[in-house]
């Protein structure tokens, strides 16, 4: 083996490692960011867990509450809703869980909005692995997949 090609080996070499380092230093950031994540998680799902949201409807005949997911967990009704229509109770008590779930969304939204941020932060699986699938890509799909309206 020539000078050349000892040299051309050691650099190689080099490269080998110092991308090595990079992508060392890339699953060290990531695993510690993953760390503190899980902190903030457990303490974000007990939020969501006691999170409740209320809202009466237009006409003021009942307040409905619902919990961190949505979820009815009490009705009340008024004097007014006992000497109104069925049909009109009925549409008040609708119109006050959808209020009451839309509210519960955006507190839920605003609770974990950290750590969505801070995952978009995070190096891709191709960043790390050229030619691996994108976990970004996957979730825009699943996205996009929920959000459909057949």
């Amino acid at each position: 083996m020539n000078q050349w090609e000892t040299a051309m080996d050691q650099w190689e070499l080099e490269g080998l490692r110092s991308a090595n380092n990079g992508m060392r230093n890339q699953v060290d950031y990531i695993m510690d960011v993953y760390e503190k994540q899980q902190v903030q998680i457990a303490e974000i799902q007990q939020q969501v867990d006691a999170l409740r949201a209320q809202a009466s409807s237009s006409d003021q005949l009942v307040e409905v509450t619902v919990d961190g997911a949505g979820v009815v967990t009490d009705v009340r009704l008024t004097a007014q809703a006992m000497r109104a229509k069925p049909e009109n109770v009925g549409r008040a008590i609708v119109e006050a869980a959808q209020a009451a779930a839309r509210s519960a969304r955006s507190q839920h939204d605003a609770l974990i909005a950290p750590i969505v941020d801070t995952a978009e932060l995070m190096p891709d699986l191709p960043d790390l692995v050229p030619g691996a699938p994108s976990w970004r890509d996957a979730r825009e799909s699943a996205e996009n997949d929920g959000s459909r309206t057949d």
